[in-house]
């Protein structure tokens, strides 16, 4: 059923994780697919963590990161860049830029805190 979401910029909430999320289309009107905006602050890394049975991408929209997923040699990623974390694999981002690290978490299927394990510091 076509549906339109519009931004609330209000709703941000802090994730035990380390970042700031804005969910952006996550419901069980379409449950293929959901993004959130991942703000994360300058200096700040995101705890080791993965989900079970989603894939996750992450957009970088602005600032800098060094990103970690598997066992990939951690990478700096800026805007434009796209990291995909298959399922189960470990992942975290830290802001290595001034101003906040802002990115897309677009998940398949949508993301569910039941899939979400922590994986510690």
């Amino acid at each position: 059923m076509p549906a339109i979401r519009p931004y609330n910029p209000g709703s941000e909430v802090l994730t035990p994780e380390g970042c700031y999320i804005t969910e952006l289309s996550n419901s069980p009107e379409d449950p293929e697919l959901s993004i959130a905006r991942a703000r994360v602050e300058p200096g700040v890394t995101t705890r080791w963590h993965r989900l079970t049975g989603t894939t996750e991408r992450y957009c970088i929209l602005e600032g800098r990161g060094l990103v970690e997923v598997g066992d990939l040699q951690p990478q700096d990623v800026g805007p434009g860049d796209v990291v995909l974390i298959p399922p189960g694999c470990r992942q975290r981002i830290t802001n290595i830029g001034p101003l906040a690290l802002v990115f897309l978490a677009i998940c398949t299927p949508r993301f569910s805190w039941d899939a979400y394990a922590d994986l510690g510091d």
